[in-house]
């Protein structure tokens, strides 16, 4: 009976949320952030990272399930469960792969997001170290949620910032110390060849 209980409560928590969710109608605040960074790992390392979907949950922060939906060449579809207690949603995305230079990220299934784009570009750096990699990551999104945009202004500088410390620690993790320390550049246009 107790779980018969909890069942009911948890459903009468979610529905009052969607509810609450789809009251808070959509905003026009749109965020947008571009990032240059000359790295200290190889294209194919920080390719291998930021591609590595099934396993964002593992060290991506506010990440609590990743999953693979369907794979084919050169691109797949995945479902991301974000945030953080009580306030989980989760989205799908088709995620564009050209190895060891772009991974690009477009949620497709509208229910959180107006938009989201998250796209991250590799390319050598320094010829005289394989092991440097010039970074250009670009996200751009909308949450439809009035209360998800109001929250996304107020920690959005924080939130950027631990996904992209979260993805360089994953690369210290797996690959060692960086060939040199990171520098911050000015960010660069997507090449329009890679969209």
């Amino acid at each position: 009976m107790q779980s018969l209980y909890s069942l009911s409560r948890v459903l009468y928590i979610q529905n009052n949320l969607y509810s609450f969710r789809n009251y808070c109608v959509a905003s026009d605040n749109q965020k947008h952030y571009e990032a240059r960074k000359l790295l200290g790992f190889s294209t194919d390392e920080l390719y291998e990272i930021v591609a590595d979907i099934k396993n964002y949950d593992k060290f991506l922060p506010f990440c609590t399930k990743s999953t693979i939906l369907s794979n084919y060449p050169q691109q797949c579809i995945a479902n991301l469960e974000i945030g953080f207690p009580p306030i989980v949603e989760n989205y799908t995305s088709i995620v564009k792969l050209i190895e060891s230079n772009l991974v690009r990220a477009r949620c497709f299934d509208g229910r959180l997001f107006h938009y989201l784009e998250s796209t991250w570009v590799f390319n050598p750096a320094l010829e005289s170290n394989p092991r440097t990699c010039l970074t250009d990551y670009s996200l751009k999104f909308c949450f439809k949620s009035k209360l998800y945009s109001h929250i996304a202004s107020v920690f959005f500088k924080y939130l950027v910032q631990e996904m992209e410390n979260a993805f360089i620690n994953e690369a210290v993790r797996r690959y060692g110390q960086p060939s040199i320390s990171m520098y911050k550049l000015s960010p660069a246009s997507i090449s329009p060849e890679l969209k």
